[in-house]
């Protein structure tokens, strides 16, 4: 049994700004969000009661039509795994950073405001894509959701 690992992350809080969304070279869309979740606890010395916020970097891959309801203060709910990268920065130093991948992201909290965007029995409709994001053309292999894409893929 020590030979298994496990990556799950679940999470769920609110969106700290609208989600950005943009594309690859190849036309996979890649969205990106920060989340915060908070706890909360008794200060055992004072009897106080504290919170603390943490923040995650969420990035959600092939779901340009979710990122449309993913505004700031949203409530949403994030399964997915934790991903390590690294880049060199300006002065040639080696920066880490760690980002939750997701795998599934629900809107939690109700409807969206007008009532748009949802119908009956918690299905979304389609959604346009923002003028300000113009979509290439798909991939040719839309049939495999693995097309081996890398870190030189991502064009931030």
């Amino acid at each position: 049994m020590a030979s298994r690992s496990v990556n799950k992350v679940i999470l769920l809080g609110h969106l700290g700004k609208d989600a950005e969304t943009k594309f690859t070279p190849s036309g996979v869309s890649v969205t990106k969000f920060s989340v915060a979740t908070n706890r909360r606890w008794k200060d055992q010395q004072t009897g106080e009661w504290k919170e603390e916020t943490d923040w995650a970097n969420v990035v959600l891959w092939r779901q340009e039509n979710l990122a449309n309801y993913l505004t700031k203060g949203k409530q949403v709910y994030i399964e997915g795994r934790l991903q390590t990268r690294s880049y060199d920065d300006k002065d040639g130093k080696k920066q880490y950073f760690t980002e939750v991948v997701a795998d599934d992201v629900i809107l939690v909290g109700g409807r969206p405001e007008g009532g748009e965007g949802f119908s009956g029995g918690g299905q979304q409709q389609p959604v346009s894509m923002p003028r300000s994001a113009q979509k290439p053309k798909p991939a040719a292999d839309e049939a495999g959701m693995d097309q081996g894409i890398t870190d030189d893929d991502v064009p931030f």
